[in-house]
């Protein structure tokens, strides 16, 4: 079995998602490694990963309001406030959206549908340097 491994740095723009698919692919092209899957972790506990839909940005925005609804900001149950009003909302939607996501690989290409793509979601309302791990093993 072999393996690859890079790591992404992307500056999200605060709250919301940021597709990453192409960075993604590029590293599992360069790995060489024809078939396989590629894990993709986020190193972070206030934003996620996500498969999801990339053709209409509606989707995005209405997962959004789902996760408000979820994880509100400044929810006064809250213990967890260091770093604003945003904080634990932003830890929470982590936990239930997941830090990774698996992708198989075939023919040394992502085999995602017809609409999906790879996201970064930003909870944080802030904009924040992110660093994902993503491995090829095949």
């Amino acid at each position: 079995m072999n393996s690859y491994q890079a790591t992404l740095e992307i500056r999200s723009c605060g709250r919301g998602t940021h597709e990453i698919t192409a960075e993604v692919a590029r590293i599992a092209a360069a790995s060489s490694i024809s078939t396989g899957v590629v894990h993709v972790f986020v190193q972070h506990t206030s934003c996620s990963l996500t498969i999801t839909e990339n053709a209409d940005p509606a989707v995005r925005h209405d997962l959004e309001t789902l996760a408000r609804r979820w994880a509100p900001d400044g929810d006064p149950a809250y213990r967890h406030a260091d770093e604003g009003d945003d904080d634990m909302a932003a830890h929470a939607r982590s936990v239930l959206s997941g830090t990774s996501v698996s992708v198989p690989l075939g023919g040394g290409r992502l085999l995602l549908g017809t609409w999906q793509g790879i996201f970064l979601w930003e909870h944080r309302s802030d904009p924040h340097l992110r660093c994902i791990v993503v491995t090829v093993t095949g």
